[in-house]
């Protein structure tokens, strides 16, 4: 029995590493606050950016939160969570990435000092459901309602959003706000209960090098990044009827393996000459509708773009497939995916599609559609790094302007919400006692790092500006927060156009509050070895004995 006790039992494979217990914890906190760390500093209108350097040398400068964590290469488990949540504030509501990872970086934070007090996680992990709960309550009380048809609150919003981004700096700022407000009012659609549907897949962003952002443009219609497949073709069509077609205008090639015997030359001619009468009769159908421009997602054979131009048909080919969609809602025409489908009623209308220089490409433009459900904004701008940053600007934009038009509720940006739900919810944990009540401080707490943050990227002092905030939410100012730009404490930000969309705080609170949540559930962290590589040479013929020596 004695000799037994000496026997070490091995459960986890040979090189499995493991922490447990509140070394676990400490780890994952300790990984998720790097990373909050990390953003702190590009939150906000002085946010600063972060220059990313992936595997294959290409840079990318940005200060969107969720461009920065996809494009790190994070390995800690834990920091990994924090980039889902992220990506998922990105795909949810596309705006506040970096707000959602902080802010669970700073939850995560003030629970490691409870955690150090001994007290129980499940117990930290009520209280801040109970916290969440209430602040979204809250949020809901303190917000307030806006008439989506004033395009002056759109234009608001949508600056408050830009003015921390790369493109809300200069005078670019404005010509952005035009094009994402225009294109949002284009693609909305009334819902019958109230509100309206914006389905951002119909508005396209095309960027092309040249030129400068004030020479973006908003059409209304598409913009393929395709030329005219034929030198005879018009590169001018107005009142364009639009055939869309999903169908290739070539003869079907025979299999490789198919052989053809011609006894003698007549033969061969009549073959080649009956392909060209199948071809001319396709083109035939084609302009018997009375189509003048063609766009199909296939191919179009050089005999069938020689007979298109001689009936004066401008046609494209190999369209995208999720371009030929946009130009069906964009034009009102039906996607046919046979020649022989095509009847007048398929076609689209577009007062003018043109074939035009871009830079160096040529493009053509779809523009005047009478009715478009679908635009595109060309992007212009100096070099590539730019272009995708405005991209991406103008992608937080759209969004937060479909966030609203989607529900019309805004609050106070500049950290005033969180100063107001964390002074009521000091009130709420009063209430409640015992542990929670600690929990529910905590997150309190931890809501006021983003004010925090934000005086500190202007320059101010982040205890003294979070201390007169309080001072400021005691008068009931509810929506008292920091003016970044003049580097001062307001009184009410919507007086200063600071309008955030409600429905953004919200995803921010149940995103963080969740990530923290699981995190602090996690009490043991069991990592497989890496896969050995095999060593070759003399260490390859010692290594079996050494494996079996571990084993025994």
């Amino acid at each position: 029995m004695a000799a037994a006790q000496g026997i070490p039992v091995l459960i986890l494979k040979e090189g499995t590493q493991r922490s447990y217990g509140r070394e676990a914890m400490r780890n994952n906190i300790l990984a998720a606050q790097v990373l909050a760390e990390m953003l702190k500093t590009s939150l906000g209108p002085r946010g600063l950016d972060k220059m990313l350097i992936d595997s294959f040398g290409d840079v990318t400068v940005t200060n969107d939160g969720a461009t920065i964590v996809k494009e790190m290469e994070v390995q800690h488990p834990a920091a990994k969570l924090l980039v889902e949540i992220a990506k998922a504030q990105d795909a949810e509501v596309g705006d506040g990435t970096t707000s959602v990872v902080v802010l669970a970086g700073a939850l995560l934070e003030k629970a490691e000092a409870l955690l150090e007090q001994n007290i129980h996680p499940s117990i930290i992990i009520d209280g801040y459901t109970k916290a969440m709960n209430k602040a979204l309550e809250i949020l809901d009380k303190i917000a307030m309602p806006v008439d989506v048809n004033n395009d002056e609150n759109l234009r608001k919003i949508a600056y408050t959003t830009i003015g921390s981004k790369y493109a809300g700096q200069g005078p670019e700022k404005d010509k952005m706000v035009d094009l994402a407000v225009n294109a949002i009012k284009i693609v909305a659609e009334p819902k019958p209960e109230g509100g309206f549907n914006v389905d951002l897949d119909n508005i396209k962003i095309e960027k092309k090098k040249g030129e400068s952002l004030m020479d973006s443009v908003l059409v209304r219609g598409i913009v393929l990044d395709k030329e005219v497949v034929h030198p005879g073709m018009p590169r001018r069509v107005e009142h364009a009827k639009i055939a869309v077609l999903d169908a290739p205008l070539e003869i079907q090639k025979p299999d490789i393996t198919t052989k053809i015997r011609v006894s003698d030359v007549d033969q061969l001619d009549s073959f080649l000459d009956e392909e060209t009468k199948i071809l001319k009769d396709m083109v035939d159908q084609i302009a018997a509708t009375g189509a003048n421009v063609v766009i199909t997602q296939k191919g179009i054979d050089d005999v069938a773009q020689h007979f298109l131009a001689k009936k004066g048909i401008l046609a494209v080919r190999r369209a995208k497939r999720s371009d030929i969609e946009k130009l069906a809602k964009a034009t009102g025409a039906k996607i046919v995916t046979s020649v022989r489908d095509l009847k007048p009623e398929s076609l689209g209308y577009a007062d003018l599609v043109e074939e035009r220089k871009v830079g160096n490409d040529k493009m053509v433009f779809i523009e005047g559609a009478k009715n478009p459900r679908s635009v595109t904004i060309l992007l212009r701008g100096a070099n590539d790094m730019l272009l995708d940053e405005a991209e991406r600007n103008l992608n937080d934009v759209l969004h937060a302007l479909r966030n609203i038009m989607r529900e019309p509720k805004i609050v106070g940006g500049g950290g005033a919400p969180e100063v107001e739900i964390a002074m009521q919810l000091r009130d709420y944990a009063a209430t409640i006692g015992g542990k929670e009540q600690l929990a529910i401080e905590a997150f309190a707490d931890a809501l006021e790092t983003i004010p925090s943050v934000l005086a500190e990227s202007a320059g101010m002092d982040p205890l003294d500006t979070v201390m007169q905030l309080r001072s400021l939410h005691s008068k009931k100012l509810t929506f008292a927060g920091v003016d970044v730009l003049n580097s001062k404490t307001a009184e009410n930000m919507l007086d200063i156009n600071v309008y955030e969309p409600l429905l953004v705080k919200k995803q921010v609170i149940k995103g963080a509050s969740e990530a923290a949540i699981a995190l602090l559930k996690i009490d043991d962290l069991i990592a497989a070895a890496p896969p050995k590589e095999e060593k070759k040479g003399k260490e390859g013929e010692e290594s079996p004995s050494s494996g079996s020596s571990g084993s025994s």
